[in-house]
């Protein structure tokens, strides 16, 4: 109960808890600028059925989203003073231009297409959804360019005289490839998690047939999208993968708990561990029942490249760095990774089978009853590959520069922290609460409900020649 365990503790409840509301953001941000455009296309009130309906749901998760993001500010000074002194140079720069122009562009435009329907122009108000699904995708691409220098530094130097790291070249950090690879996974794991909440949703009313038209519609759309983007996931993991074994070998070879360095690296069906978490006890993979070469090949695209252990980089590490423990919690790394692994390929079967379900009638189905269920799915793998990332590169907080344990605020006491990590706990409980039923009531409630809550005003007919 000492204040570094308790300050990571709370990071972690706060940090996990706001990215359950992030991907859903961005993904459905797209899903009701597309279905509002498909309204002014077309002039097809199913449509515009669809984006007050799905939007409804989008704007109960983005604000709850945003509540729970603005603590995630607060922490850097107040549990993390060591680190906020010694990065500030560097990671201030992409919040502060995450807060001027992404943030203010989403929230400004949201508002704007809220409440201007029927009071502006229509192009306004449709481009104003759209501009909020952009600025949301953006602000999380400058929160990502953040945490991708954290995980691979580049672009600054140490400054002798104060112990800060400073930043010298902007262009590298928007450049770095680490964060891009952290774009790319986040925004199609974004989509992936609104296309498994409207494939559930939706299914829900197709089999009480309620609005059968509107959500076999939304099914459909989801299921492609859907499909398309947990493909995107599992590629986008499999290049972060491998950009994670040349600038991360630790955290690399831990998610497999790699001990010693071989060529090929077979991968492990089943590795149990010692109470710490960090230990081998026994593995298939020892046992000749391994899948020979495939973490060879995640790691190179070939089957018979080298893989260091962990044992090895350890050594290594302390040689570079000095003496300490540079190992993960093993027992962390390699179960979060199957889970976000496992789950993804089934997301990806499961789109598929959608798929071809969907040439015949699939409304009758008695599978559909099973089909509300797989919500839940992507909110395990987004979480799972959260913490994967984070606790992986244990016990740095900057790669190579900076550790946890000198990061914290000094003046903290156990006694501090437990008041807040309490507070946080009933409070984000509370929200929590409130979410789930405030989504699953404008869920089950359809529609129909979504349109008589909002302005009653025939917006084809304003401005519609501006």
């Amino acid at each position: 109960m000492d204040p570094i365990t308790l300050s990571r503790w709370q990071f972690g409840l706060t940090t996990v808890y706001h990215f359950l509301f992030v991907p859903l953001t961005l993904g459905l941000s797209w899903f009701v600028a597309y279905f509002q455009s498909r309204y002014y296309q077309t002039r097809d009130e199913e449509y515009r059925k669809m984006t007050k309906f799905w939007g409804k749901l989008f704007l109960i998760n983005f604000a709850i989203g945003v509540v729970t993001g603005i603590v995630q500010e607060f922490q850097f000074g107040m549990n993390w003073s060591e680190y906020s002194r010694f990065v500030g140079d560097i990671f201030g720069a992409p919040l502060a231009v995450e807060a001027l122009m992404a943030f203010f562009l989403e929230s400004t435009f949201l508002g704007v297409w809220v409440f201007g329907e029927g009071k502006v122009p229509e192009k306004v108000h449709h481009a104003a959804i759209w501009l909020a699904a952009i600025g949301s995708n953006l602000s999380a691409l400058w929160i990502l360019l953040a945490n991708g220098w954290m995980q691979h530094p580049v672009g600054y130097v140490i400054n002798e005289a104060n112990s800060r790291a400073e930043l010298v070249d902007f262009f590298a950090l928007i450049t770095n490839p680490k964060g891009w690879l952290f774009f790319w996974h986040t925004i199609a794991a974004g989509l992936t998690t609104a296309s498994f909440l409207i494939i559930g949703v939706s299914a829900y009313h197709i089999i009480r047939k309620q609005n059968v038209s509107l959500f076999k519609g939304s099914f459909q759309a989801a299921t492609i999208v859907g499909l398309v983007a947990s493909t995107l996931v599992f590629f986008g993991g499999h290049t972060n993968g491998q950009y994670m074994f040349e600038t991360q070998p630790m955290k690399f070879s831990s998610i497999e708990a790699h001990w010693e360095t071989s060529a090929p690296a077979d991968f492990s069906i089943l590795t149990i561990g010692d109470l710490s978490g960090k230990r081998e006890v026994w593995s298939l993979r020892t046992s000749q029942l391994g899948i020979p070469g495939v973490l060879s090949f995640l790691a190179c695209n070939n089957f018979d490249c080298e893989v260091k252990g962990v044992d090895a980089i350890q050594a290594e590490y302390e040689s570079t760095y000095g003496p300490g423990d540079y190992i993960p919690l093993m027992v962390v790394t390699y179960w979060t990774f199957r889970f976000m692994m496992a789950i993804g390929f089934l997301m990806m079967l499961l789109t598929f089978l959608f798929l071809l379900a969907m040439r015949g009638k699939y409304e009758n189905a008695k599978w559909m009853k099973w089909v509300p269920y797989v919500i839940v799915l992507p909110y395990i793998a987004n979480a799972s590959g959260w913490i994967l990332s984070e606790m992986g590169r244990q016990p740095w907080i900057v790669q190579g520069l900076l550790r946890v344990q000198d990061a914290v605020s000094p003046n903290l006491t156990t006694v501090d922290l437990l008041i807040s990590l309490i507070g946080y706990t009933v409070v984000y409980g509370s929200l929590a609460g409130a979410m789930v039923y405030l989504m699953r009531k404008y869920a089950i409630a359809g529609p129909d409900a979504a349109m008589h809550e909002s302005v009653d005003v025939a917006p084809a007919r304003v401005g519609a020649d501006d």
